[in-house]
């Protein structure tokens, strides 16, 4: 079903995600790992490719950067990200941020945001 390009929709976790739409997602390294899985059949394969994530590492670094510094699973595919502080959408500027978590400003998101990142409106809180 994957190889064939019958998946319209995947959501994936990632590690980290470019601000314009490259995810690393299978590898940390000088961690032993089995090998990426089918992450990058996925990505190849799947037409709208959302990430699932936390928004900054366990050290509070952010994950959200201009360019990936793991081994890359896909280039370009990203279109969204959900993280725990954010929606974002990737647009050929950045990330483009939609909504923010109840409590969560927008400049804290900035501070959490590597990448280019484009507040264009007055951002609104997520409906949970």
């Amino acid at each position: 079903m994957i190889r064939a390009g019958k998946v319209d929709l995947t959501v994936l976790g990632a590690m980290e995600v470019s601000d314009s739409g490259d995810i690393a997602n299978w590898k940390i390294p000088g961690k032993m790992v089995k090998g990426m899985g089918g992450a990058m059949d996925l990505v190849a394969s799947a037409k709208n490719i959302i990430v699932a994530m936390m928004h900054t590492s366990p050290g509070g670094e952010s994950k959200l950067l201009s360019k990936c510094t793991l081994p890359l699973t896909g280039v370009n595919c990203v279109k969204k990200v959900i993280t725990d502080l954010a929606v974002l959408e990737i647009t050929k500027d950045g990330f483009r941020l939609l909504e923010r978590a109840p409590g969560v400003s927008v400049d804290e998101i900035k501070s959490k945001t590597k990448g280019r990142l484009l507040v264009e409106f007055e951002v609104p809180e997520m409906n949970l």
